[in-house]
């Protein structure tokens, strides 16, 4: 391995490129990469709808900033935001079946931009490299 070419700096540019990859499909549709990530963690939850601090956590981002989030998800109505009856302390974002739909074609973009990055390796590559990068992920978490 070079010594300009970490494994570090290599995920890291790898990362930014894949960013900037996706933000550019997304533009199309008017979301961010975090706004669709945001989506897919709502769609995602059992009830299709978290609380405001249950996504906060999923997404590791401060209050304000997920609220700012939610916020620019409602005025594209790809959310829907309610009170809980019991708690007024208490929020709720919800995805709308627009918002669903914007996940399913994300998906379909997500998928094709992956196979293309992949298309190169070989099957026992794919899962090779699948493997490591699967370990190097469970290494940093305990860190």
């Amino acid at each position: 391995m070079s010594g300009a070419n970490t494994c570090g700096m290599l995920i890291r540019q790898i990362h930014n490129a894949l960013e900037k990859i996706v933000n550019n499909q997304l533009k199309a549709k008017d979301l961010t990469l975090s706004q669709m990530t945001a989506l897919v963690e709502i769609q995602k939850a059992p009830a299709k709808k978290l609380t405001f601090k249950e996504l906060e956590k999923r997404l590791s981002l401060a209050q304000s900033t997920t609220a700012g989030l939610i916020f620019r998800l409602e005025q594209k109505n790809l959310v829907s935001v309610s009170g809980d009856m019991d708690d007024k302390r208490i929020k709720y974002v919800e995805i709308t079946p627009l918002g669903e739909k914007f996940c399913i074609e994300a998906k379909q973009e997500i998928d094709h931009t992956e196979k293309m990055l992949l298309e190169n390796l070989s099957a026992a590559e794919r899962e090779s490299l699948l493997s490591l990068l699967e370990e190097i992920y469970r290494t940093v978490r305990k860190m």
